[in-house]
């Protein structure tokens, strides 16, 4: 099927096979993962749409695709608006809209191993409304139109070693059995790649950019664990490693082992874990109690050897980008550069030490218009030069064995103008203050998100995505549950060990985008008279912001403290790892805002 209106009608065609009115279309995988593997990318098949984020539902005469703020401009640029209605989220939910949209008393497929039971429920809900009826299908219908869909990737395990991880998979299993034991539970599936990978001390590449393997676990509460992943996916390596408490089954035997479970209390996530598995389970005659995947906050709070395994590799990412950076001081200005040059350049330098294992994300490559797509990716058909006048927006990460980082910095291509400047410094300064905060233990991350926005607001800007995410030890870069944002999440407590990425942004539609990004690890801060126990936050990241976008006139002396202070760390951190034209290049751009003769007109 050479075109996408081609798909779109061979999908309906196979739904009136099936005598269905209509099918929801997510980008998932059975794990629901963010980043999935070739074989799970429906979504993008169907419709053109290489967003991180979204979904579709597809009626026999209308079909709508729903995204988040960050893909406003991408989705209509890659899905045709005269077959697909755009649809945002949060204002608009796909069961909303099945329920003003699907016919009177039609039947509306959905993959039960792509939705989440609260969907399930709530989609149910909607339809009845209607008259309508949700059905599960038994093989997706995109599927079985899709003629050339890639295999799912036979890429063998490995071991990711306890000097790394800081904890064994055996004390990691014991500490799930307590928990367990608590709940009175007997056992708790884990399904999220992220949580298996980090729960056994396994690592794979069976998704691009997250270092995780495709599985499914049964973990019990005297420690010892089911895992389920193709037997040609283990070599001896990983057996031993995994010993004699952890029984290996192929992944298709996951859903039968479900099914076996007759009396006993099973712990399933319904945020993390499928539609598929709890009615499995329920068939089966478990009693299935909903909890938090047990993993998911050990894992969010990382240890002393998984910090300091993330400070080595962002002092390594910081050098990687800082030669980067300089590179395109020199280069950008002659004229001839692209888009797609610049980020392939950045990978080679990252590469350079023989550590990148992968890019932690797509890299984000946007000059001028393209850097005002909040999650915009370079093509052959897109690709942009890097012109003077403009801005250009880099955001971009590595996975390294001991740390995953993400990294974004703005620099003005030539001379920027005063109103870039002004946009620059007023994200900076909201940076700032989200690095700069202190709180006392119990605050969530959606009560600081207002720090990072209030410099825009009172000129009346925002930016249409959240300020913070989760960032995993060598796993995913975006990892729950904490975050920095007033919408969809950032009502988790932030604990100490927790690391967040601090990037707020402003976007000019058709003109620019500027965003400002570093890791930041949250720590316990010592206040005097302090009658709580107060947190703060610890910058990961090392990098040097574009000084000429730097307003001083704009900033405190707090602020300008600041900065001349996190510059003073580049320095120290990133300054012994270069040597010649970069080092000098890196001197006079960290050098003090106030100093004579280097000041930002």
């Amino acid at each position: 099927m050479s075109t996408y209106e081609d798909r779109l009608k061979a999908l309906r065609d196979e739904l009136a096979r099936r005598k269905l009115d209509g099918f929801v279309v997510p980008l998932t995988d059975e794990h629901l993962s963010e980043y999935v593997g070739a074989y799970a990318q429906r979504l993008a098949w169907l419709t053109g749409f290489q967003g991180s984020a979204g979904s579709a539902v597809v009626l026999p005469a209308e079909a709508a695709i729903f995204i988040d703020g960050r893909y406003t401009l991408q989705v209509r640029e890659q899905v045709d608006g005269k077959h697909w209605s755009y649809q945002s989220v949060p204002q608009t939910s796909t069961a909303e809209w099945l329920e003003a949209h699907a016919p009177d008393g039609g039947r509306i497929g959905y993959d039960p191993w792509l939705h989440t039971k609260g969907w399930v429920t709530a989609a149910r809900k909607a339809l009845a409304a209607k008259g309508a009826e949700l059905v599960a299908v038994d093989t997706n219908p995109v599927d079985a139109i899709w003629p050339d869909r890639p295999m799912p990737s036979k890429a063998r395990l490995v071991v990711q070693p306890d000097a790394l991880t800081g904890k064994s998979s055996a004390a990691k299993r014991a500490d799930i059995a307590d928990w367990l034991t608590a709940r009175k539970a007997d056992a708790a599936v884990l399904s999220a790649l992220d949580s298996i990978a980090w729960a056994f001390n396994i690592r794979g590449q069976d998704v691009d950019r997250t270092p995780v393997a495709l599985a499914y676990a049964i973990v019990h509460d005297d420690a010892t664990a089911d895992l389920y992943v193709a037997p040609d996916k283990i070599d001896d390596a990983v057996r031993a490693h995994l010993g004699n408490g952890v029984r290996l089954h192929d992944r298709a035997a996951f859903e039968v082992a479900l099914k076996a479970m007759n009396g006993k209390v099973v712990a399933a996530d319904p945020e993390r874990a499928v539609a598929a598995i709890f009615e499995a389970l329920q068939a089966g005659g478990a009693k299935v109690i909903e909890e938090r995947d047990p993993v998911v906050l050990p894992k969010a709070i990382k240890n002393a050897v998984e910090i300091a395994g993330h400070k080595a590799a962002q002092a390594r990412d910081g050098a990687a980008l800082s030669r980067f950076l300089r590179w395109l001081s020199v280069e950008a200005p002659k004229g001839g550069l692209d888009e797609i040059a610049a980020s392939d350049k950045l990978q080679a330098l990252r590469a350079e030490g023989g550590l990148l294992r992968d890019l932690s994300f797509d890299t984000i490559s946007g000059a001028g218009p393209n850097g005002a797509v909040v999650h915009y990716r370079a093509s052959d058909e897109t690709k942009r030069m890097l012109e003077p006048g403009s801005l250009y927006l880099v955001d971009s990460g590595g996975q390294y064995q001991d740390g995953t980082t993400d990294v974004t910095r703005t620099v003005a291509i030539g001379t920027p103008t005063q109103e870039m400047r002004d946009r620059y410094t007023r994200v900076l300064k909201g940076h700032v203050a989200i690095a700069r905060a202190v709180f006392p233990k119990g605050t969530r991350g959606g009560q600081l998100d207002i720090l990072a926005r209030q410099h825009l607001w009172v000129v009346g800007l925002d930016y249409a995505h959240g300020t913070g995410h989760g960032v995993g030890a060598y796993l995913s870069v975006h990892e729950g549950p904490q975050r920095i944002a007033t919408f969809g999440g950032g009502d988790e407590p932030l604990q100490a060990g927790m690391i967040l990425s601090n990037e707020p942004g402003y976007y000019k539609t058709g003109e620019y985008g500027i965003r400002i990004e570093n890791l930041i690890l949250t720590v316990p801060v010592a206040v005097d008279g302090a009658e709580k126990e107060m947190f703060g936050f610890e910058t990961l990241t090392f990098a040097p912001y574009d000084r000429s976008l730097i307003d001083v006139s704009m900033l405190d002396a707090g602020e300008i403290a600041w900065i001349d202070g996190y510059h003073a760390k580049v320095r120290d951190i990133v300054g012994p790892q270069l040597d010649g034209d970069s080092a000098a290049w890196l001197q006079d751009r960290t050098a003090p805002l106030l100093v004579s003769g280097t000041a930002p007109e």
